[in-house]
């Protein structure tokens, strides 16, 4: 998922620990890259996580680049968050929109999403982040990311910024390291590796994390990406 959708659960309470979603970057990645899905071309994420306080989470998303709109995916998520005695489940949509590619040497994008409530029937998360993608060389990759986020329950609006490296180590493996932090809570920071696998179909994320939430100490995720 990409980073609007990622940021948009996590703009919920600290007590759902509930992920925005970005489908660029992919999946459970908190910070997004400037590239949408091939045009033509669809992917679906899955990932689960298992934070601090027994706090669960999983989440399944969907991004499509029509043929005749290349820089534009349209994304679509759906979100459960369990916390003791409570659970809360959000629905939305994750928008974005290449402005220039990542090839071009400093690729740029805007993502958005809104987040609907199912348990109390309202909107309650909304988010437009812009990213930045700078290649650094054969193998490092940068992302860079700001923009805005709201919340019904939690702290209404926040600002955004983060940073991302990637580092291929192998023609299959990525290794991830990234940092953020926004106006409520403490920063948050996140690091693991992707297999990918099946000839580019399938991705396999391994993640461990540092207030995602920027309140939530600890964290560990298991993401999955698929490309028919």
């Amino acid at each position: 998922m990409s980073t609007v959708s990622r940021l948009t659960w996590r703009l919920l309470p600290a007590t759902l620990l509930v992920p925005d979603i970005a489908l660029a970057a992919g999946g459970p990645h908190v910070i997004d890259d400037s590239e949408v899905e091939a045009a033509g071309g669809c992917h679906l994420d899955i990932w689960v996580t298992r934070s601090s306080h027994d706090q669960r989470h999983a989440t399944s998303g969907a991004g499509c680049t029509p043929e005749a709109l290349p820089t534009l995916e349209l994304g679509a998520f759906a979100s459960h968050a369990w916390s003791p005695g409570s659970g809360d489940t959000l629905v939305g949509l994750t928008p974005k929109l290449t402005l220039r590619p990542a090839a071009s040497g400093l690729g740029l994008a805007l993502a958005g999403a809104l987040g609907y409530g199912l348990d109390r029937s309202r909107l309650e998360t909304a988010a437009l982040i812009g990213a930045v993608t700078v290649p650094a060389g054969d193998r490092l990759t940068l992302n860079l990311n700001a923009g805005w986020g709201w919340s019904q329950a939690g702290p209404g609006h926040d600002l955004f910024v983060g940073a991302q490296a990637e580092f291929a180590a192998g023609p299959d493996v990525i290794l991830m390291a990234e940092a953020f932090t926004r106006d409520h809570g403490r920063a948050g920071a996140q690091a693991g590796l992707r297999w990918t696998a099946g000839g580019g179909r399938v991705d396999v994320d391994l993640l461990a994390g540092r207030y995602l939430d920027g309140a939530t100490p600890t964290s560990v995720t298991l993401g999955l990406t698929v490309r028919p």
